[in-house]
């Protein structure tokens, strides 16, 4: 993807568009009609969304009742989170943490211990590091974001009682997510207006998106079931003992915890991770010094701050995360071209 001779090592900040996404976006271009209009042209346009629905749910384990489209896991965190008084730990996405209390420490793995699981926030599998957490039942908000296509999920099991996902994590268009709220449970609009999304939230709905969001899940679901993330797991692996532990200087960054199996987070004390970001790119390699919502700002990992890191070392973060189309040469030469630059760094810093 992108120019020619690039490689895209950056799939946590955001995904390439599935072809088969941009097929069912394109095709929902011609749908005329208002999905809250009772002619036959609204019908048409809510027909795509209740496919779209239907889609998003299988993949998530869930029933279609149970999703609520919004534009985008932000969006989605707000509607959870709003005014419950949660608590959650530093690890969380800034979504979700600017709705709660950061009372929970994680371990140095970046695994969190819940006393309290209906007033907490728990994210499935964190953006930086990939760690996998075990959610508690009865657990009040869960991010699903990172998690959602790339490993088992179902939210019917999960006992979690709402959700967040993006469509533009797993192949999907940007500006649409959902909601996932388990049957039963009721909440406030945030958005009031008309009657859309069963009255949780009100606004014509993003037809286009929505159509590209149900045909990316239907599409990642079916690539989990397949195995292709067993194979990315495998590479992600050789990457990391190649590139951590021993004489290198790296840390791996929750190598011990179960993780997502695309992730890889490094730190190599010192070496500013803004700096490898960039020396990345001039190299021809796009990579992430955490989070893309918060990696254009030249501090340290919150994240990493969380679990337990000095201010040094979560300043020296850098992530790789792959995808199911990643070619391992693509990534073999990556780690030729990012060891070379961090003995380089190493050596200047004595």
């Amino acid at each position: 993807m992108a120019r020619a001779g690039r490689v895209y090592l950056d799939w946590n900040a955001t995904t390439p568009l599935r072809p088969e996404a941009r097929a069912a976006m394109i095709a929902a271009m011609d749908v005329a009609g208002n999905p809250s209009s009772v002619h036959a042209e609204g019908r048409a346009a809510k027909a795509l969304i209740e496919r779209a629905r239907g889609q998003v749910a299988a993949a998530l384990g869930a029933e279609g009742s149970d999703i609520v489209f919004v534009s985008g896991a932000t969006e989605a965190a707000a509607l959870a989170c709003a005014g419950r008084g949660l608590v959650c730990a530093g690890i969380e996405h800034e979504a979700v943490s600017a709705w709660c209390e950061e009372a929970l420490v994680p371990d140095a793995e970046g695994r969190v211990a819940v006393a309290d699981p209906g007033r907490t926030a728990l994210q499935l599998a964190n953006s930086e590091t990939g760690v996998v957490q075990a959610l508690p039942e009865g657990l009040a908000v869960s991010d699903l974001t990172q998690g959602f296509g790339k490993i088992p999920f179902a939210f019917d099991w999960s006992g979690v009682a709402m959700g967040i996902v993006s469509a533009h994590k797993l192949g999907g268009p940007k500006g649409i997510g959902a909601l996932v709220i388990r049957r039963g449970l009721d909440i406030s609009p945030q958005l009031k207006g008309g009657g859309q999304e069963m009255g949780r939230r009100a606004g014509t709905e993003n037809l286009i998106g929505i159509a590209g969001f149900g045909a990316a899940a239907e599409a990642a679901a079916r690539d989990l079931a397949d195995g292709l993330w067993e194979r990315v797991a495998g590479i992600r692996n050789v990457l990391d003992s190649a590139l951590s532990g021993g004489e290198s200087g790296t840390i791996s960054v929750g190598h011990g915890a179960p993780r997502l199996p695309n992730t890889l987070c490094l730190v190599t004390p010192g070496w500013k991770g803004e700096t490898q970001v960039m020396q990345m790119d001039l190299a021809g390699f796009a990579v992430s010094a955490g989070s893309a919502c918060s990696s254009g700002k030249v501090r340290a990992s919150r994240v990493l701050r969380a679990m337990g890191l000095d201010e040094v070392a979560a300043a020296s973060a850098m992530r790789v995360s792959l995808g199911p189309d990643t070619a391992e040469a693509d990534v073999m030469r990556f780690a030729e071209v990012w060891a070379a630059a961090r003995d380089r760094a190493r050596a200047r810093m004595g």
